[in-house]
This record gives C-alpha cells, structure tokens and sequence, in this order.
C-alpha cells in the first residue's frame, strides 16, 4: 500500500498546533500505531500527534484539510476492524490525553467527558452516586468513550439497556474541515435532526468528537446473577430463544462454550463445569419484588432446553468472579493459541444453532480451533478463530475462515456488525448486505460533512471516491473465497 508523508508544511503546522514534543514522526515511533487490536491490517501513519484540548484538535485538522491530507482519530487502539488504521500516511490525531471528566451533574444524570476517557472510569467517578455508566464493552477497562462513540459499541448489558447510541446525549465535534459544532447538549437533541444519532457510529468519517455529553444510568435495586449449564451450545441457544420467546428481557444473556469455559478456569480457577458444552451468564435485575419469580421463569425456560444445572451467584463478590469470568474471556484464549481472529456479526437469535454449526465446520474445514462467546440474547456473535500468526499458512486459513463467518452471517439475514464497526475489515462485504443505491445514499450523507474524504479514508462504506481525491487507487483488498 502506498504512503503519503506529511509535506515539511504539513508538520511545521502541526507542530505550531500543538508542540513540538506532540509530533511523532520517527519510524520506531510510527510503528506503535501501525493497527489497533486486528493486528493482521496495518498501515503506517504519515505522523502520530497527542491533542490535549477542542482548539489543538481543530488545529490540527485545519492543518490537514488545508494541505489536503487523510488524518484519523484514535483513543486507545482497541478497536477490532481496522478502524484505527492510518492508510496513505493519514495523521493520527491520538485523543488518549483528553481524558478529564468536565462535568459530573448528578441531578440531572448527565456527566460531561473528553473523548480519552476510558470507559470504565466513568462509572467509577460515579461510584456510590448510585448511578453508573451503562455501555460496558468487555475492554471497558482500558477502551475510551470517543472509540465507543465512533463505532457505537455495545457490551453484555446491551441486551436490556442499548448501545453507545442510546447513552449519548450530545456532542461537541470537529468536523473535517476544522470548525466545531455542537449537536444536541445536556438535555439531548432537542428540535431538529438527530445529528447526535447520526455522528455515532460513523467511525470517524464524519469528523472528531472532542467532548461527550453521557447519559448516567441510576443502579438497579437489586440483580441477579444466574450461570446455567448445558451439554451443548445448542442447547444454550435453544434456551436464549425459549427466555426471549416469553418476553423476559435479561439485563444480560451471554454464552461461553467449552473452549472458552476451560480456558477461563485453568487461569482464574472460578470452580467453572469444564466438562458443560456452554454456559449462559444470565443477569437479571429491577425492583426487588418480584425478581425472585423472574429468576424461577428464565431457569423454567433453561430446564427446557435440557439446562443440566442453573447456580446462582449467592452475593456480590461471587458475581463479580462470574462477570469477571466473561470480561476476560478473551485473554484467556491466550492460554491456548498465540493469536486469534474475532468476528462481529448479528443474526437473528433462532438461526444461532445453524450458524455457530457453519462457524465450527468452518474452522474444523480449516484446520483451525473455533471458540464462542457472545452476546446471545441480542443474536451478536463474536467467534474467535484460533491460529498462529507466525506461521503464513495459518493466517491464511483465518483469513478464509473469517470470510465463511461473515458469508454465514450474511445467508441467515444478519448484518456484518453489531458493535465492532465495518472499518477497514469488512468493507468489501458490504455490497453483499445494500445495495448501490443504499451505499451512494451513505456516500452523499458522508459528503455533506467530509466532500473531501479527508477523514479516516477507506472506512466505513466502500468508494473509489475517496481515493481518487489523492489520485491513488485503492488498496488491494482480500480476494473473495471461492465456494468450497
């Protein structure tokens, strides 16, 4: 892929915005920032620059735009599709040291924050307020409250309380050509369209958002934590579609098959069924009155399905080793294989067994290890494919393993993601999902805030646009796989 270095114009201005000392540009220091966490899409950045405040982000971007050049936002790089990467040496405005809560408004259940805030820490800040942050990605510990806002994440209590969309009231914005505007504020978007709606989720196409009005959730009165044993994911899925079917809406519902299960307690030692072929995490929660009969519906409904055992947290530090089980699923594959490939796909709940029986032929056609833990209750998938990046021959088989995944998803009516974003990943997928007239409508929508396609170029929607504006052709992209 070719690369476009900042002209010596370029960097003086940005230097002038906001530092010397703020301005990466040495390869070593480049390379940090060469992908986010789907390690196998990369990309160097023309210069990687640290903002600490709106007026340097819009000076830094008025820089861009008056040199014609790509730049990208990026929080903490935890991003699963690409959607950091800096191609054609775009300009990594790095948002990381915007991390202060400006206003904590209690009364109101509003909190005001920059856009380096790490999730997690805002639910903290809220501690004994009674009240919290909802939207809880399981890297909520370490990913940031912009991240989230460009690929409206969600998380496993996105089920019962929505994703990032649904908790942002406002937001302050740079768009791509260095003014800032506000859409909607504190007490939401008022008249008018919801321009807050429409910039979450865009991935960074639209522009930067430098500050984040939050929508503060107050703690339920009481919850309930179930872990509900089966002898197949099959029956686990059975069991989510019988919960749902009765219009039961867990705060929570997420499956974690064997792999994942054994994994899990070899490292943490929770006292997990290793021998289960999946586990639900169910959470329930409200009004302490009348939780203990929802409880006695949702554990009817898994003894429909063949549940082998149903426990219950007995208090919350046990729920918390519970949750922490789920939270750190992912580091736990790390006991098993050197890398892995994790998908974001949503179907619809009752073609779970189907597809989750493709993913593993697929992975077993291949060769490779598959593993599951998802949001089940809202049909959001995230298999991961277990392989050896050192080791070509592996990637590639990920790589087509990835594609059938997505293939799968696609042939049951689902959509390509449910809270990872399309990025750099999945972007040639998306002829398969809309159609030209649907993509030519997001180009246009893209156009009114980014004519240009400045802003993180080659994501989000497929066009040559965007890169015909600096005369390059597009990247190579994945060969489709053939039909096996």
């Amino acid at each position: 892929m070719p690369t476009e270095k900042p002209t010596p114009a370029l960097l003086t201005a940005l230097r002038e915005a906001v530092g010397e000392a703020n301005v990466q540009t040495s390869s070593d220091e480049l390379f940090v920032y060469e992908c986010d966490g789907l390690t196998l899409d990369t990309a160097t950045p023309g210069a990687v620059v640290f903002v600490h405040s709106t007026e340097e982000v819009a000076a830094v971007v008025r820089a861009c735009h008056e040199a014609s050049h790509p730049f990208v936002a990026r929080g903490a790089g935890t991003g699963l599709s690409g959607g950091a990467v800096a191609l054609h040496g775009a300009v990594v405005v790095e948002t990381a040291r915007m991390k202060r809560i400006l206003e904590l408004d209690l009364e109101n259940r509003v909190a005001l924050v920059e856009p380096g805030l790490v999730n997690l820490h805002l639910t903290r800040a809220c501690a004994g307020k009674h009240l919290h942050y909802a939207p809880d990605p399981s890297s909520q510990g370490s990913c940031t409250i912009g991240g989230n806002v460009a690929e409206n994440s969600g998380g496993p209590h996105t089920l019962k309380y929505g994703v990032t969309v649904n908790h942002v009231l406002g937001l302050e914005v740079v768009l791509p050509d260095g003014r800032v505007m506000e859409f909607g504020g504190p007490h939401g978007r008022g008249a008018g369209y919801d321009l807050t709606g429409l910039f979450v989720g865009s991935e960074g196409t639209f522009g930067i958002a430098t500050k984040v009005w939050a929508k503060l959730t107050p703690n339920p009165e009481t919850v309930k934590t179930l872990l509900a044993v089966f002898p197949s994911i099959d029956a686990a899925s059975r069991a989510v579609s019988h919960v749902i079917a009765r219009g039961i809406v867990p705060a929570a519902l997420e499956l974690i098959d064997r792999t994942i299960v054994r994994a899990v307690e070899s490292w943490l030692h929770l006292g997990f069924p290793t021998d289960a072929g999946a586990v639900l995490l169910i959470e329930l929660d409200g009004l302490r009155d009348g939780l203990d009969l929802l409880a006695e519906r949702v554990m009817a409904c898994c003894r429909l399905a063949e549940c082998l055992e149903v426990r219950q947290a007995r208090d919350e530090k046990e729920r918390l080793l519970l949750w922490k089980a789920r939270k750190q699923a992912f580091g736990a594959v790390g006991r098993l294989s050197p890398s892995y490939y994790v998908q974001d796909g949503v179907i619809p709940r009752s073609r779970l067994p189907e597809v989750l029986g493709r993913i593993q032929a697929s992975a077993e056609r291949h060769g490779l290890i598959n593993a599951n833990v998802f949001h089940a209750g809202d049909g959001n998938l995230h298999p991961l494919i277990l392989f050896d990046e050192r080791v070509p021959a592996q990637v590639e088989a990920a790589l087509k393993c990835n594609e059938e995944i997505l293939s799968a998803v696609i042939d049951a009516g689902g959509m390509l993601s449910g809270e990872h974003g399309i990025g750099l990943e999945k972007l040639r997928f998306m002829s398969r999902v809309f159609g030209e007239d649907d993509l030519e409508g997001m180009r246009r929508v893209r156009e009114v805030f980014d004519p240009r396609y400045l802003a993180n170029p080659g994501k989000a929607i497929p066009s040559r646009r965007c890169w015909e504006v600096k005369g390059h052709k597009p990247p190579a992209m994945r060969p489709p796989m053939r039909k096996q």
